[in-house]
């Protein structure tokens, strides 16, 4: 009966949701513009919660919790590295709204072929975009899969339940667009925010008599939770450093997170959203504290385990109706996100990478959506990670792509050839990395490595084709 009653909650949950957001595009028509970016309308308010719906995902709901209760102080990374990428994004996206508004451009790949004259570049974008887009989806399978697991109190295919969802939120995507996206953000933001309260605020306060009362238990246990080791060691602060400019420079380089701020009103409405997104940050720290309440209330758990680790909590000391409620919000953090980016990366499949004509564009990015959805769904079935180890291969080379972006505000922007030699090098060098289980060099994380790799090779590149034949790609202005 308890398994009934969770998942009976969760399913209504994500049809409500999915209702709303149907309800809130009933009178659009959708061109393609209107279906890869809403029109280009979106204020302060709905790009705020677009964006916060697309970064504060399942990794945010399980993933950090999983790393606070499995890792102790490397998580604090998640708490900082947004508001490097929100610095970032303050300076560099307006112009390149400017840019895209002026031209019609819809996707990063779109832009990048613009400005450097080169398609070959623009699919190169794409192609990145794409691939690394899949483990980001992946992620949010995974954090699905645990949710409706522990919320059936393990009696039923949590595999299939998951595609099911997943099955839901593609069907309403493919009709709504990311206009839909965001009224479904709506209730995704508000219902997450009642389940980050109750597990940060409510589970503390219950055991520990309040958030300090844990992080003061934790401390008596485990003395040095709280403290990076020093230095090159995996994990210490030569890793934190650099995973954190890793994923704060490539935060908004994904194609999804790109579009979203494509669709604003206007560059000032970025500028706001900038501002006023770190603020959602808060959040982290009560998903911190829900981690550190399990730790302790549930310890042993090992490995990819410890993304259930408040979850558990929640299913063995509340009633099965609390459990569905923090499920289902759990759900839509994964949901909803993966709907953008499925869009994203459909919208980069049709319109770059199998290009078709303006008039077919809405329907055959519907078609991409399904398909890569099927593509995302099998590939998760094979091959499972941990939350925040799925995050970071996906920035690892998401952010490969932020020099072409940043460099390509220059008078004179370097060639692409450059520029696609610096991305292409980066990739190798990950590749060799994930095929000898190398995560670290020197301390430093992998991605940063190759990131350093990407700027070095672009710049000499660009010099050696400077002396030789000046080669050059003026900026379009």
């Amino acid at each position: 009966m308890n398994s009934l009653t969770g998942l009976l909650i969760v399913f209504w949950v994500i049809v409500a949701t999915i209702g709303f957001g149907l309800f809130g595009i009933r009178k659009i028509q959708m061109s393609p513009s209107q279906f890869i970016l809403g029109g280009r309308s979106f204020g302060v308010v709905f790009l705020w919660l677009l964006s916060a719906g697309e970064i504060y995902t399942s990794f945010t709901f399980l993933g950090a919790a999983g790393w606070a209760y499995g890792k102790g102080a490397p998580a604090f990374y998640i708490i900082c590295y947004l508001t490097v990428s929100c610095i970032t994004l303050f300076f560099y996206f307006p112009p390149v709204w400017r840019i895209a508004q002026r031209h019609g451009l819809l996707t990063n790949a779109d832009y990048i072929g613009f400005k450097y004259h080169s398609r070959a570049l623009g699919f190169l974008t794409g192609l990145v975009g794409v691939v690394f887009l899949i483990p980001y989806i992946t992620l949010q399978l995974t954090g699905i899969q645990i949710l409706l697991q522990i919320a059936g109190y393990d009696t039923i295919n949590s595999v299939w339940a998951a595609g099911v969802a997943f099955a839901l939120i593609i069907v309403f995507v493919s009709i709504s667009g990311l206009r839909g996206a965001a009224w479904a953000s709506l209730i995704k933001d508000a219902l997450v925010l009642l389940g980050v309260v109750f597990a940060g605020v409510v589970l503390p306060i219950q055991f520990f008599g309040s958030p300090k009362g844990v992080i003061d238990a934790v401390l008596k246990v485990h003395p040095n939770w709280m403290t990076l080791v020093n230095g090159t060691e995996n994990f210490g602060t030569v890793w934190f450093i650099s995973t954190v400019l890793l994923s704060g420079l490539g935060g908004f380089m994904y194609p999804h997170a790109f579009a979203a701020n494509l669709a604003a009103s206007s560059p000032n409405t970025i500028r706001r959203n900038a501002t006023l997104l770190p603020f959602y940050q808060l959040m982290l720290l009560l998903v911190f504290f829900a981690g550190f309440t399990a730790l302790l209330v549930e310890p042993g758990l090992k490995g990819t385990d410890a993304d259930q680790s408040f979850m558990l909590v929640v299913q063995k000391h509340y009633p099965a109706w609390v459990l569905g409620i923090i499920a289902g919000a759990g759900c839509l953090a994964g949901l909803v996100p993966a709907s953008a980016q499925i869009l994203a990366a459909a919208s980069l499949l049709s319109r770059n990478l199998f290009r078709v004509r303006e008039e077919r564009l809405t329907s055959r990015t519907r078609l991409w959506i399904i398909l890569m959805a099927a593509l995302a769904f099998g590939l998760w079935a094979l091959n499972k990670n941990s939350l925040v180890g799925l995050l970071l291969i996906s920035y690892s080379g998401t952010t490969q792509l932020f020099p072409g972006v940043i460099l390509s505000l220059r008078k004179r922007p370097p060639h692409p050839a450059s520029v696609a030699t610096g991305i292409v090098v980066a990739l190798v060098l990950l590749a060799w990395f994930a095929f000898h289980g190398v995560n670290v060099v020197y301390g430093v994380h992998v991605g940063a490595a190759a990131l350093v790799a990407n700027v070095v090779c672009l710049f000499g590149v660009d010099y050696v084709l400077k002396l030789v034949n000046g080669g050059r790609v003026s900026s379009k202005q």
